[in-house]
């Protein structure tokens, strides 16, 4: 335990002082030094570790939450940069390679688009998807459009109207994605009847970057989607935490969902991923999510196979009570 602890004291010593040397930064724009010290930060906090964010001190709690909120600066800079390139291209859509991290967006929709059709009841065949918080760069779903969801329309939503704008100009090539991508300008919360025709509903990681933003956005979610409308909600595990918000799986459970699986990859996919479908039965979700009654726990929470090498994913306590009906009636 004391070597365990002293790697999380060096951990959160060396994430210090990479966030004291990036709040330093005259500027959060690409440049030499600020992709170096985000470089190093990723190295960081990417590796499997021991650290729980969730019980570092206050000291610790307010470096992490202001990092967080440097990580999302610097990454809606990094995306309207390189958003400004590509629209410079006859076509956008061939060039994307230009940017770094795009083999990263390819991995991750693989991931959820495979967890969504392994665990949503009845396989995925959305005739229309809605993304919160798409950002300059919509590539999850572009990706999700061109390769796993082909007669698919996307409703992709953004805070930032600039931001639209330049999504928007990536696609004025492409007569198949392009027509069905839109894109709008709005608060999450501001929507209302217009969950209600989604089928499935990606929330980006960076949506409501404090816990209880967090809880909140997906309790509108839960208020206003479908019955049998699945949520993919993005979230970090251990050092990860450190870039991204960690969603609470309870969190979604109180907000009108069950929760399906949990995913959280070991390569170069930094971002955890929860499948939910919204419940039918609202109090008796929150009851099975921890209201007044068994809450889930690592013993209900069995590791299952992923769809790929994609490191641990458990599935909730609902699916094993059900294997566990099963296997007696077998018997």
């Amino acid at each position: 335990m004391d070597a365990q602890n002293k790697e999380v004291d060096a951990l959160v010593h060396k994430i210090t002082g990479l966030h004291a040397a990036i709040a330093k930064l005259p500027s959060l724009s690409p440049s030499p030094d600020v992709d170096a010290l985000f470089t190093d930060l990723v190295t960081v906090c990417v590796p499997p570790s021991p650290v729980d964010v969730t019980k570092l001190g206050p000291e610790a709690q307010e470096m992490r939450e202001g990092l967080i909120r440097l990580c999302s600066e610097a990454e809606g800079k990094l995306e309207a940069h390189y958003s400004y390139m590509l629209a410079a291209f006859d076509n956008p859509l061939d060039h994307l390679g230009i940017f770094p991290y795009y083999s990263n967006y390819i991995n991750l929709s693989k991931l959820e688009y495979e967890l969504l059709a392994r665990y949503v009841p009845g396989g995925i065949a959305p005739a229309r998807v809605a993304f919160i918080g798409s950002g300059p760069l919509p590539f999850s779903s572009y990706v999700l459009a061109a390769r796993h969801l082909p007669d698919t329309m996307f409703d992709n939503y953004d805070l930032c109207g600039a931001a639209n704008d330049r999504a928007s100009k990536l696609f004025r090539a492409d007569k198949d994605v392009g027509a069905r991508m839109s894109f709008h300008t709005a608060d999450v919360a501001d929507l209302a009847g217009e969950l209600a025709a989604y089928d499935v509903v990606f929330l980006a990681a960076l949506v409501g970057m404090a816990a209880e933003d967090k809880a909140k956005v997906i309790a509108h979610l839960g208020a206003h989607m479908a019955d049998g409308a699945a949520l993919v909600v993005r979230s970090a595990h251990g050092a990860r935490g450190f870039l991204y918000p960690i969603v609470d799986p309870q969190d979604i459970g109180r907000g009108g969902f069950e929760v399906l699986a949990v995913c959280h990859p070991d390569d170069d996919v930094v971002n955890s991923v929860i499948i939910a479908q919204k419940s039918k039965d609202m109090h008796a979700n929150e009851h099975r999510n921890g209201r007044g009654g068994q809450q889930n726990s690592n013993k209900w929470l069995p590791v299952v196979s992923p769809p790929c090498r994609f490191g641990e994913m458990v599935a909730d306590a609902t699916q094993k009570r059900k294997e566990f009906a099963n296997a007696e009636v077998a018997f």
